[in-house]
């Protein structure tokens, strides 16, 4: 591996390489059966944090989806912080460590199982404010999809819910479960400010509970702010006052737009990202 290079890295095998290095033949079970897990975690201002819960997450999902890797959290933590450190001091990173079976057919061989970490190049966003549609689409049952792993074959609704939303002018979804519940945006979490008081989707395993989400959850509630998880109708979040995002990718977002209802950038969200800001601040690395 060159240090300091200009977009992407893998580990592979116990060896890091430029980021185009394949990982997955044709007969990997993982390509045909969709085994894959994987998560997401950030490197920003030469800090990255709760990357130990991101690693620990990853081994949870292995474990619930039948795979299997011999590695502890602390070691899976050491080999990213190894991969960020191979580029440019406050380098502005995405972190994917992911896990794949090998070898199987629809059960995957979880003694095949191999690790994955890719680090790319990757904007913060800017904190302007993002616009999103009540997706058509839904979120599945975890008696219907493995939603208590963060896997690979998850993401294909995702990435058709966001297409819809692309298409229609706007940057991302509002997703549903099963009833009609709101219960995330498609790629991050959802909270919402109703007649003053911070509101969040209840976590009913349809979707990801985020590592961001429960981490703003607890700096609020150190600053005596309660935070309500809730059921949370169409109805209600476009009658709130205010609504951001939480997610590994952003960070925490203001949301300036669902639908035709406009909302503005307002204390609870600006609070929201200096808690963050003030957190994160303190996972730097030496």
């Amino acid at each position: 591996m060159k240090n300091k290079i200009s977009n992407s890295i893998v580990w592979i095998d116990g060896k890091w390489y430029d980021g185009d290095q394949p990982v997955m033949s044709a007969m990997s079970q993982s390509y045909m059966h969709g085994s894959t897990v994987f998560d997401g975690a950030r490197a920003y201002n030469n800090c990255v944090p709760d990357l130990d819960k991101h690693c620990a997450r990853l081994l949870d999902s292995a474990r619930f989806m039948g795979l299997k890797i011999n590695y502890t959290n602390k070691q899976l933590a050491d080999l990213c912080i190894e991969g960020v450190k191979s580029f440019e001091k406050g380098a502005e990173l995405y972190i994917r460590p992911s896990i794949f079976a090998n070898s199987g057919f629809l059960v995957p061989d979880p003694d095949s199982s191999k690790l994955v970490i890719t680090l790319f190049r990757a904007a913060m966003p800017l904190k302007v404010g993002f616009t999103a549609m009540i997706s058509t689409l839904r979120r599945p049952n975890p008696d219907m999809a493995p939603t208590l792993a963060k896997a690979s074959c998850l993401y294909a609704n995702t990435s058709r819910a966001l297409k819809e939303a692309n298409k229609k002018g706007f940057d991302n979804v509002v997703m549903r479960d099963g009833e009609g519940n709101v219960v995330e945006f498609g790629s991050a979490n959802l909270f919402a400010v109703y007649k003053g008081k911070l509101l969040t989707p209840v976590w009913n395993k349809t979707f990801l509970n985020g590592i961001t989400k429960k981490r703003l959850i607890s700096l609020f509630d150190r600053e005596g702010i309660e935070v309500e998880e809730t059921f949370l109708s169409v109805k209600k979040l476009l009658a709130c006052d205010e609504v951001f995002s939480t997610g590994n990718f952003g960070k925490v977002l203001p949301v300036i737009r669902i639908n035709d209802k406009k909302y503005e950038i307002g204390k609870n969200c600006i609070r929201a990202m200096d808690l963050y800001s003030e957190f994160a601040a303190k996972s730097i690395i030496n």
